[in-house]
């Protein structure tokens, strides 16, 4: 997990950003930005499994085809926002951010930092599990 890490500190380093997680659709934790606790990540890593596995439920609200791929969930609170995207199949990277960050530079930050790294970024579906991206 300390490979990924470092790199998900750079996706903090854009302003108002205040943390990033990479996680698996099961609720995994795989890496976590500094200035969280690996406790905290997990809790978060869990959760954001689920709300992603709820948004994907959804897509024949969006569209007629249940099927239709998810690509980002986007939660707004009073003070700040979660954003999940897509990295890789069975991977799913978030970040948190103040109500002051530009949401358009955190999630062009956030996609180009899952072009970067790939494969490295992808969990492969565990033994016994069927879902879908």
């Amino acid at each position: 997990m300390n490979n990924t890490n470092w790199m998900l500190d750079e996706v903090v380093n854009v302003p108002h950003v205040r943390h990033a997680i990479l996680l698996t659709a099961d609720g995994l934790l795989q890496a976590h930005s500094a200035g969280i606790s690996r406790d905290q990540a997990d809790a978060y890593a869990a959760a954001l499994s689920g709300l992603q596995a709820l948004s994907r439920a959804t897509a024949e609200f969006c569209a007629d085809d249940p099927y239709t791929p998810w690509r980002q969930t986007l939660v707004e609170f009073a003070g700040g926002y979660v954003l999940t995207t897509a990295a890789g199949e069975g991977a799913y990277l978030a970040v948190s951010c103040t109500d002051s960050a530009d949401l358009e530079t955190v999630t062009y930050r956030m996609h180009k930092l899952v072009d970067r790294l790939g494969k490295e970024m992808t969990s492969p579906p565990r033994h016994g599990v069927n879902r879908t991206s």
